[in-house]
């Protein structure tokens, strides 16, 4: 029996044999140059791209991915190897899930160290389509490649491993910062404007607020350094300016300094005069007012000043916007415990969008205030006598908690459920045990 030894141009000229076409038809079906096609099939050139082998699966009636073990001919050989084919081969067997290919090829590839680009340019070109997990991978591979600790291909491989690995997990999330931290100074400028807000925007969720201090000082010095520059950004550069004054005004306000944090407040509140404004700008300046009136009140509000709680609760219901009501709630709430006011009447009023609250559970940051929103509003209900509502809201709060691994928060939860426990009924009492792991109650005699 006569063994055929498998290559590319055998497979294919097999299936042309299978379905009768000559040259000119596979030609018209793919929509490749006929030429170009029978110089790659009788091997006078090594032109055959990816997406043509792509194209003669789909005429062939293949699945997306038929033949890429047998590809790499095509970007590999006699020691060379060819950076057009192995990028867009690289990314495609990402696409369609061919990890087996990636494992066989990224070997030979980094038998240069040199290589290492290739598998970079593979996951930029992942990441820019929006195949950000499929490129996780990859950057990974950077990571443990490069060992110069100062190239900016490593710097921007770390970024995008900290976005890309960035969710509800608090535990990763800070693990993910403690990676990434040492190298946000070492990346290229249009790169460091946003890696320094996703800093400072993290730890803020994590309640880390010396570093949140740290990377939005960071922020706001940074566009003062790149004032001249033309770089190019996510946003426009008086977005992170901004954010920078914002970020250090809500440290002072978390440390209970609301005077001192008002400063800042009025700082990025009133941002016309930065330079240069283009119509995005403008749009940015004018977000940054609104979001300074709201915190203003805020600030009024946590101060203790009762009298300003129904303006705030006008202007919130002005904006409509869920976010925007549930950071408003926190403080109008938080005030209320503090000062012994009563806004019953606050939270019937927004008590349709409070309902909504739960299509935050995805969102890093949204997520953190419904937590935070859920815990005050328990410790109000236990203030105001409503020991049941207060349970549920203590309950509500505590699986907020627990699935995004915020223990500080989960323990604070399980000793105010511990206070009221002996009211608690039977039906909260089991999902208290369901969030603390234990199956049923186990009674001593």
């Amino acid at each position: 029996m006569r063994v055929v030894n498998r290559s590319l141009r055998w497979e294919i000229e097999a299936q042309m044999k299978l379905h009768k076409y000559n040259m000119h038809q596979l030609a018209e079906l793919t929509g490749i140059n006929q030429g170009n096609l029978s110089m790659a099939l009788n091997g006078i050139s090594r032109s055959m791209t990816i997406n043509q082998l792509d194209a003669l699966a789909k005429v062939f009636g293949k699945a997306p991915g038929w033949l890429y073990e047998l590809y790499t001919e095509e970007c590999i050989s006699e020691e060379k190897v060819s950076r057009p084919r192995l990028v867009p081969y690289l990314v495609r067997c990402a696409e369609v899930g061919r990890n087996d290919c990636i494992d066989a090829v990224v070997p030979k590839i980094l038998d240069n160290p040199k290589n290492v680009q290739i598998i970079f340019a593979a996951a930029e070109k992942l990441f820019n389509k929006g195949k950000q997990k499929e490129s996780e991978r990859f950057y990974e591979i950077v990571v443990e490649s490069v060992k110069d600790s100062f190239s900016e291909m490593l710097a921007v491989s770390h970024y995008r491993l900290f976005t890309v690995t960035l969710g509800t997990d608090a535990e990763k999330n800070w693990k993910a910062v403690i990676r990434f931290d040492p190298f946000r100074n070492r990346l290229p400028e249009g790169y460091r404007l946003d890696a320094l807000f996703q800093l400072a925007r993290v730890c803020f969720s994590l309640k880390k607020w010396s570093e949140v201090d740290e990377y939005a000082g960071e922020l706001v010095e940074l566009r003062t350094v790149l004032r001249d520059e033309m770089v190019a950004h996510k946003r426009h550069p008086v977005y992170y300016y901004g954010m920078g004054l914002l970020y250090k005004g809500l440290v002072l306000e978390m440390k209970g300094l609301y005077e001192e944090s008002k400063k800042y407040v009025h700082r990025y509140a009133n941002l016309e005069w930065f330079e240069p404004l283009d119509e995005s700008g403008q749009k940015e300046v004018q977000q940054f007012k609104i979001w300074g009136k709201a915190n203003l009140y805020t600030l009024e509000v946590l101060s203790g000043n009762e009298g300003i709680i129904n303006e705030y609760a006008d202007y919130l219901a002005s904006l409509n916007r869920l976010n925007d009501i549930v950071a408003g709630l926190i403080a109008i709430v938080s005030s209320a415990n503090t000062h012994g006011f009563n806004v019953d009447h606050v939270l019937a009023r927004f008590s349709g969008f409070i309902d909504r609250f739960d299509i935050f559970n995805n969102h890093l940051i949204l997520l953190d205030r419904h937590l935070q929103y859920r815990y005050h509003k328990a410790i109000y209900a236990f203030k105001n006598s409503r020991v049941e509502e207060g349970l549920d809201e203590t309950l509500h709060c505590l699986s907020l908690a627990k699935d995004t691994k915020k223990y500080e928060d989960f323990f604070q939860c399980v000793s105010l459920f511990e206070s009221y426990r002996d009211r608690a009924s039977a039906q909260q009492l089991k999902k208290y045990r369901l969030a603390m792991g234990v199956r049923k109650e186990v009674h001593l005699e």
